[in-house]
């Protein structure tokens, strides 16, 4: 199974018996049996209709449509199945405070040991270890904090802001000091590193979502991540583990100089990737971003068997006790 990656703008899309044809001034540009295709992902201004769209969530096709300089994904999933009950015992959850708190711990632990790995590994192998190992060792304090005393969720997000700050500042190390990167930046990104991190996190957003559909869950409802207004709680919870590991395919790709300063342009004060920078990133970053997907997918149906077993436990009992993940 294919993903497709539609950055041309203007195309036009649609269903030719059995396949996605995608065409461009009239001319027939690609054509991708359905049956080949997992997901299309959609980058630029396109052309498509609704039909379009419900063929191919009537074939169990994602739809991601990444738009510039937002740090969201709009996605199209299949058909929502009767996952009713695993939906119930997911908002009991949430509302449950012991087991939100013991969620939101897991979500924070598990990107903590992620950026510990990350920096460690990098660590051993240049110059800047020094720093590389500082903030592995700060990180890995406040991962021993979360175990130790087992904060709230509120409590938690504070503590993978911290985390979060050291990991930044020490990733400055892994990039050339003309890529200008001095931290996260978005809305918009002001250098090259991070146009990547943006446009690859929103792909991780995207890919979170259709997890949590997948696996029967309601992506809006979160644990670490508070309810708001266009925003996918449990999607967003589902990338915080794999941000790290999508920041180590956007160091590869600068160190292996399939990336190159020369690849962004800057628009209105956004760096943002040209045409063969494009290219380049959705050619290098597929393969290890279907690794991210399947261990996405495994982490959603974990999710999705404690709510199962909150849902009887809540039909069953008439009340809540607190489940969730153990670290």
């Amino acid at each position: 199974m294919a993903t497709l990656y539609i950055d041309r703008s203007g195309a036009e899309l649609e269903l030719d018996h059995g396949a996605l044809a995608v065409r461009a001034g009239g001319e027939l540009q690609q054509r991708v049996p359905l049956l080949h295709l997992e997901r299309c992902v959609i980058t630029a201004g396109v052309q498509l209709s609704t039909g379009l769209l419900a063929g191919l969530s009537d074939a169990g096709i994602g739809v991601v449509i990444v738009r510039p300089r937002q740090d969201r994904a709009a996605v199209l999933t299949g058909v929502p199945r009767g996952d009713a009950g695993r939906r119930l015992g997911q908002a009991a959850m949430a509302l449950h405070g012991p087991a939100r708190g013991r969620w939101a711990r897991f979500w924070v632990h598990t990107k903590c040991v992620a950026m510990i790995r990350l920096l460690r590994a990098e660590a051993g192998s240049g110059a800047g270890r020094a720093r590389l190992a500082l903030a592995a060792e700060r990180i890995e304090s406040l991962a021993v904090r979360l175990r130790r005393d087992r904060p709230a969720a509120d409590a938690a997000r504070g503590i993978e802001g911290a985390a979060s700050a050291a990991y930044f500042e020490a990733l400055q190390e892994l990039f050339a000091p003309e890529l200008g990167f001095e931290g996260r930046n978005r809305r918009p990104p002001r250098d090259p590193v991070n146009a990547c991190l943006s446009l690859l996190y929103r792909l991780l957003y995207g890919a979170a979502v259709e997890a949590a559909t997948g696996a029967g869950l309601d992506p809006s409802i979160g644990f670490l991540h508070e309810p708001a207004p266009g925003r996918a709680g449990l999607a967003c919870d589902l990338v915080e583990p794999f941000r790290a590991p999508a920041d180590r395919i956007v160091v590869e790709l600068f160190r292996s100089r399939s990336l190159r300063k020369e690849h962004f342009q800057k628009t209105n004060g956004a760096c943002l990737l040209g045409k063969a920078g494009r290219r380049a990133f959705y050619e290098s970053i597929e393969e290890p971003l279907e690794r991210l997907r399947r261990r996405m997918r495994a982490m959603a149906r974990r999710v999705a068997r404690a709510a199962d077993r909150a849902y009887l436990r809540v039909s069953e009992a008439g009340g809540m006790t607190p489940c969730g993940p153990s670290m």
